[in-house]
Protein backbone atom coordinates (compact mmCIF):
# COMPACT_ATOMS: atom_id res chain seq x y z
CA UNK A 1 0.00 0.00 0.00
CA UNK A 2 1.71 3.28 -1.01
CA UNK A 3 2.48 6.19 2.01
CA UNK A 4 -0.06 8.43 0.49
CA UNK A 5 -3.05 5.76 0.30
CA UNK A 6 -6.52 7.42 1.73
CA UNK A 7 -6.47 4.25 4.42
CA UNK A 8 -2.96 4.38 5.16
CA UNK A 9 -3.43 8.35 5.85
CA UNK A 10 -6.67 8.05 7.78
CA UNK A 11 -4.97 5.24 10.24
CA UNK A 12 -1.81 7.58 10.57
CA UNK A 13 -4.53 10.72 11.49
CA UNK A 14 -6.26 8.04 13.61
CA UNK A 15 -3.53 6.98 15.82
CA UNK A 16 -1.93 10.62 16.16
CA UNK A 17 -5.41 11.49 17.71
CA UNK A 18 -5.33 8.76 19.85
CA UNK A 19 -1.79 9.34 20.64
CA UNK A 20 -3.07 13.40 21.18
CA UNK A 21 -5.49 12.26 23.67
CA UNK A 22 -3.81 10.50 25.92
CA UNK A 23 -1.47 12.69 26.14
CA UNK A 24 -4.11 15.81 26.67
CA UNK A 25 -5.72 13.72 29.39
CA UNK A 26 -2.95 12.77 31.26
CA UNK A 27 -1.99 16.91 31.20
CA UNK A 28 -5.24 17.50 32.76
CA UNK A 29 -5.97 14.94 35.01
CA UNK A 30 -2.33 13.33 35.83
CA UNK A 31 -1.50 17.51 36.23
CA UNK A 32 -3.49 20.10 36.20
CA UNK A 33 -6.97 19.24 37.93
CA UNK A 34 -5.27 18.17 41.24
CA UNK A 35 -3.59 21.40 41.89
CA UNK A 36 -6.35 23.87 40.86
CA UNK A 37 -4.65 25.29 36.88
CA UNK A 38 -5.56 25.49 33.97
CA UNK A 39 -4.30 25.91 30.27
CA UNK A 40 -5.03 28.64 27.92
CA UNK A 41 -7.34 29.09 24.72
CA UNK A 42 -10.59 26.82 24.54
CA UNK A 43 -9.31 24.23 26.91
CA UNK A 44 -8.58 27.30 29.75
CA UNK A 45 -11.89 28.35 29.28
CA UNK A 46 -13.58 24.76 29.84
CA UNK A 47 -12.09 23.99 32.89
CA UNK A 48 -12.62 27.39 34.51
CA UNK A 49 -15.85 27.42 33.43
CA UNK A 50 -16.27 23.63 35.25
CA UNK A 51 -14.74 25.48 38.50
CA UNK A 52 -17.30 28.14 38.79
CA UNK A 53 -20.25 25.87 37.15
CA UNK A 54 -22.26 22.68 38.38
CA UNK A 55 -21.40 21.21 34.90
CA UNK A 56 -17.87 19.23 34.71
CA UNK A 57 -15.17 19.91 32.24
CA UNK A 58 -16.24 16.56 30.11
CA UNK A 59 -19.31 18.55 29.00
CA UNK A 60 -17.50 21.77 28.63
CA UNK A 61 -15.20 20.91 26.27
CA UNK A 62 -17.45 19.68 23.57
CA UNK A 63 -19.76 22.64 23.99
CA UNK A 64 -17.53 25.42 23.83
CA UNK A 65 -15.33 24.34 21.30
CA UNK A 66 -18.46 23.21 19.09
CA UNK A 67 -18.31 27.21 17.49
CA UNK A 68 -14.83 26.40 16.72
CA UNK A 69 -15.44 23.31 14.72
CA UNK A 70 -18.10 24.44 13.00
CA UNK A 71 -15.83 27.65 12.09
CA UNK A 72 -13.66 24.67 11.09
CA UNK A 73 -15.73 23.03 8.83
CA UNK A 74 -16.68 26.55 6.66
CA UNK A 75 -12.93 27.50 6.65
CA UNK A 76 -10.67 24.30 6.46
CA UNK A 77 -12.67 21.42 5.56
CA UNK A 78 -15.32 18.75 6.12
CA UNK A 79 -12.64 15.76 7.25
CA UNK A 80 -10.66 18.81 9.18
CA UNK A 81 -14.13 19.20 11.21
CA UNK A 82 -14.74 15.28 11.54
CA UNK A 83 -11.71 15.21 12.90
CA UNK A 84 -11.61 17.35 15.41
CA UNK A 85 -15.23 16.59 16.72
CA UNK A 86 -14.12 12.95 16.92
CA UNK A 87 -11.16 14.08 18.99
CA UNK A 88 -12.77 16.66 20.89
CA UNK A 89 -14.96 14.12 22.17
CA UNK A 90 -12.14 11.70 22.92
CA UNK A 91 -10.89 13.95 24.95
CA UNK A 92 -14.02 14.45 26.75
CA UNK A 93 -14.84 10.74 27.37
CA UNK A 94 -11.10 10.35 28.56
CA UNK A 95 -11.39 13.27 31.65
CA UNK A 96 -14.86 11.48 31.94
CA UNK A 97 -13.65 7.86 32.43
CA UNK A 98 -10.37 6.81 32.45
CA UNK A 99 -8.04 7.08 35.68
CA UNK A 100 -4.74 8.68 35.50
CA UNK A 101 -2.90 8.51 38.78
CA UNK A 102 -1.79 11.95 40.27
CA UNK A 103 1.97 12.23 39.28
CA UNK A 104 3.42 14.97 41.78
CA UNK A 105 2.32 17.15 44.55
CA UNK A 106 5.23 19.86 43.46
CA UNK A 107 2.83 22.97 42.10
CA UNK A 108 5.88 24.16 39.42
CA UNK A 109 6.45 20.77 38.37
CA UNK A 110 3.30 20.03 37.96
CA UNK A 111 2.37 23.51 35.87
CA UNK A 112 5.61 22.72 33.85
CA UNK A 113 4.94 18.89 32.73
CA UNK A 114 1.02 18.96 32.82
CA UNK A 115 1.77 22.16 29.70
CA UNK A 116 4.31 19.08 28.60
CA UNK A 117 1.62 16.66 27.86
CA UNK A 118 -1.67 18.96 27.02
CA UNK A 119 0.98 20.62 24.61
CA UNK A 120 1.93 17.81 23.40
CA UNK A 121 -1.22 16.10 22.75
CA UNK A 122 -2.41 19.18 20.96
CA UNK A 123 0.27 19.19 18.64
CA UNK A 124 -0.21 15.70 18.15
CA UNK A 125 -3.82 16.02 17.16
CA UNK A 126 -2.89 19.13 14.91
CA UNK A 127 -0.35 16.32 13.11
CA UNK A 128 -3.32 14.23 12.91
CA UNK A 129 -5.76 16.57 10.67
CA UNK A 130 -7.51 18.10 13.82
CA UNK A 131 -7.81 19.78 16.56
CA UNK A 132 -8.07 19.35 20.31
CA UNK A 133 -8.54 23.42 21.14
CA UNK A 134 -10.34 25.73 19.05
CA UNK A 135 -8.50 28.97 19.24
CA UNK A 136 -6.48 28.97 16.43
CA UNK A 137 -9.55 28.45 13.80
CA UNK A 138 -11.01 32.03 16.27
CA UNK A 139 -7.48 33.72 15.67
CA UNK A 140 -7.90 32.73 12.43
CA UNK A 141 -11.22 33.83 11.18
CA UNK A 142 -10.35 37.14 13.08
CA UNK A 143 -7.27 38.00 11.54
CA UNK A 144 -8.57 37.66 8.11
CA UNK A 145 -11.85 40.18 8.48
CA UNK A 146 -9.26 42.04 9.95
CA UNK A 147 -6.11 43.44 8.80
CA UNK A 148 -5.06 45.13 12.39
CA UNK A 149 -4.59 41.56 13.80
CA UNK A 150 -2.81 38.85 13.45
CA UNK A 151 -3.26 35.34 14.71
CA UNK A 152 -0.71 36.04 17.22
CA UNK A 153 -1.87 39.21 18.96
CA UNK A 154 -5.39 37.45 18.65
CA UNK A 155 -4.30 34.43 21.00
CA UNK A 156 -2.50 36.99 23.05
CA UNK A 157 -5.26 39.35 23.96
CA UNK A 158 -7.32 36.14 24.18
CA UNK A 159 -5.30 34.82 26.76
CA UNK A 160 -4.50 37.78 28.46
CA UNK A 161 -8.02 38.05 29.19
CA UNK A 162 -8.63 35.00 30.27
CA UNK A 163 -5.41 34.58 32.42
CA UNK A 164 -6.82 37.93 33.99
CA UNK A 165 -10.05 36.50 34.92
CA UNK A 166 -8.77 33.10 36.41
CA UNK A 167 -6.82 35.67 38.74
CA UNK A 168 -10.16 36.56 40.17
CA UNK A 169 -11.66 32.78 40.04
CA UNK A 170 -8.67 30.53 40.76
CA UNK A 171 -6.16 33.43 43.37
CA UNK A 172 -3.13 35.35 41.89
CA UNK A 173 -0.79 32.37 42.58
CA UNK A 174 -2.59 29.51 40.96
CA UNK A 175 -3.47 31.99 37.66
CA UNK A 176 0.43 32.78 37.91
CA UNK A 177 0.99 28.89 37.45
CA UNK A 178 -1.19 28.47 34.98
CA UNK A 179 0.63 31.19 33.16
CA UNK A 180 4.03 29.00 32.99
CA UNK A 181 1.94 26.09 32.01
CA UNK A 182 0.54 27.41 29.09
CA UNK A 183 3.64 28.64 28.29
CA UNK A 184 5.13 25.16 28.54
CA UNK A 185 2.33 23.96 26.68
CA UNK A 186 2.73 26.43 23.60
CA UNK A 187 6.30 25.66 23.65
CA UNK A 188 5.73 21.44 23.08
CA UNK A 189 2.85 22.33 20.75
CA UNK A 190 5.55 24.08 18.42
CA UNK A 191 8.19 21.29 19.08
CA UNK A 192 5.70 18.70 18.61
CA UNK A 193 4.54 20.51 15.37
CA UNK A 194 8.04 21.11 13.68
CA UNK A 195 10.33 18.86 15.71
CA UNK A 196 14.07 19.22 15.22
CA UNK A 197 13.59 19.24 11.60
CA UNK A 198 12.03 22.74 11.83
CA UNK A 199 13.87 24.74 9.06
CA UNK A 200 15.24 27.80 8.87
CA UNK A 201 16.61 30.21 5.67
CA UNK A 202 19.73 31.94 5.79
CA UNK A 203 20.27 34.62 3.44
CA UNK A 204 23.99 35.28 3.38
CA UNK A 205 26.05 38.42 1.52
CA UNK A 206 29.11 37.99 1.29
CA UNK A 207 32.96 38.60 -0.81
CA UNK A 208 33.68 35.16 -0.86
CA UNK A 209 29.90 33.64 -1.86
CA UNK A 210 31.50 30.94 -4.00
CA UNK A 211 33.80 29.67 -1.64
CA UNK A 212 30.76 29.57 1.08
CA UNK A 213 28.36 27.95 -1.37
CA UNK A 214 30.63 25.25 -1.94
CA UNK A 215 31.60 24.43 1.72
CA UNK A 216 27.50 24.47 2.16
CA UNK A 217 26.93 22.06 -0.55
CA UNK A 218 29.56 19.30 -0.07
CA UNK A 219 29.44 19.76 3.70
CA UNK A 220 25.70 19.80 4.43
CA UNK A 221 24.39 18.69 1.00
CA UNK A 222 21.85 21.79 1.30
CA UNK A 223 20.78 23.49 -2.25
CA UNK A 224 21.81 27.08 -1.97
CA UNK A 225 20.14 29.66 -4.44
CA UNK A 226 22.76 32.22 -5.58
CA UNK A 227 20.74 35.95 -6.17
CA UNK A 228 22.10 38.52 -7.74
CA UNK A 229 22.70 41.81 -5.61
CA UNK A 230 23.84 45.56 -5.75
CA UNK A 231 25.31 47.19 -2.65
CA UNK A 232 22.84 50.45 -1.78
CA UNK A 233 26.04 52.45 -0.75
CA UNK A 234 28.83 51.09 -3.24
CA UNK A 235 26.70 50.31 -6.20
CA UNK A 236 28.43 47.56 -7.04
CA UNK A 237 27.15 44.00 -8.35
CA UNK A 238 27.60 41.07 -5.95
CA UNK A 239 26.36 37.73 -5.13
CA UNK A 240 23.40 36.80 -2.37
CA UNK A 241 23.26 33.20 -1.11
CA UNK A 242 19.54 32.04 -0.02
CA UNK A 243 19.67 28.11 1.64
CA UNK A 244 17.51 26.58 3.78
CA UNK A 245 18.33 24.27 7.07
CA UNK A 246 16.77 22.84 9.82
CA UNK A 247 17.93 24.78 13.45
CA UNK A 248 20.49 21.58 14.30
CA UNK A 249 22.31 22.96 11.29
CA UNK A 250 22.80 26.50 11.84
CA UNK A 251 25.51 26.68 13.62
CA UNK A 252 27.49 24.47 10.77
CA UNK A 253 26.71 27.24 8.45
CA UNK A 254 27.52 29.91 10.77
CA UNK A 255 31.11 28.06 11.05
CA UNK A 256 31.19 27.70 7.67
CA UNK A 257 31.00 31.75 7.24
CA UNK A 258 33.11 32.25 9.72
CA UNK A 259 36.19 30.58 8.54
CA UNK A 260 35.44 32.16 4.80
CA UNK A 261 33.94 35.40 5.45
CA UNK A 262 33.71 36.59 9.31
CA UNK A 263 32.70 39.81 7.78
CA UNK A 264 29.90 38.58 5.97
CA UNK A 265 26.30 39.67 6.71
CA UNK A 266 23.83 37.11 7.43
CA UNK A 267 20.13 37.11 8.42
CA UNK A 268 18.65 34.17 9.43
CA UNK A 269 14.74 33.97 9.76
CA UNK A 270 12.63 30.49 10.93
CA UNK A 271 9.83 29.16 8.37
CA UNK A 272 6.49 27.19 9.22
CA UNK A 273 6.79 25.46 6.16
CA UNK A 274 8.77 24.54 3.15
CA UNK A 275 7.53 23.11 0.00
CA UNK A 276 9.26 22.08 -3.56
CA UNK A 277 12.36 23.06 -4.98
CA UNK A 278 15.91 21.27 -4.01
CA UNK A 279 16.31 21.81 -0.14
CA UNK A 280 18.78 18.84 0.04
CA UNK A 281 20.75 18.04 -2.86
CA UNK A 282 20.19 14.36 -3.92
CA UNK A 283 23.56 12.24 -3.20
CA UNK A 284 25.55 10.73 -6.45
CA UNK A 285 27.53 7.91 -4.99
CA UNK A 286 29.51 7.60 -7.77
CA UNK A 287 26.79 7.32 -10.14
CA UNK A 288 25.49 9.19 -12.88
CA UNK A 289 22.26 10.91 -12.01
CA UNK A 290 19.77 10.61 -14.56
CA UNK A 291 18.26 13.75 -16.60
CA UNK A 292 15.74 15.73 -14.43
CA UNK A 293 12.33 16.55 -15.96
CA UNK A 294 11.97 20.26 -17.42
CA UNK A 295 10.25 21.72 -14.46
CA UNK A 296 12.79 20.27 -12.11
CA UNK A 297 15.21 21.53 -14.13
CA UNK A 298 14.35 25.19 -13.83
CA UNK A 299 14.99 24.68 -10.06
CA UNK A 300 18.38 22.98 -10.02
CA UNK A 301 19.52 25.72 -12.83
CA UNK A 302 18.71 28.18 -9.52
CA UNK A 303 21.13 26.26 -7.44
CA UNK A 304 24.35 27.40 -9.50
CA UNK A 305 26.44 30.05 -9.46
CA UNK A 306 24.62 33.70 -11.07
CA UNK A 307 26.34 35.22 -14.01
CA UNK A 308 28.83 37.62 -13.49
CA UNK A 309 28.72 38.99 -16.89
Amino acid sequence: MPANHPIRRELRHAVLLCAGVASAGMGIKGFLLSSNFIDGGVTGISMLLAKITPLPLAVWLPLVNLPFVILGYWQVGRAFALRSAIAIAGLALVVAFVHYPEVTSDRVLTAVFGGFFLGAGIGLAVRGGGVLDGTEIGALLISKRSHLWKIGDVILGFNTVLFLAAMSVLGVEAALYSILTYITAARTLDFALHGLEEYTSLTIVADHSGEIRARITADLGRGVTVLRGTGGHTGLERQVLYCVVTRLEIGKVKAIIAALDPDAFVVTQSLSSVDGGVVRRPAMHGTARPPAPRSARKTQSAQEPASQD
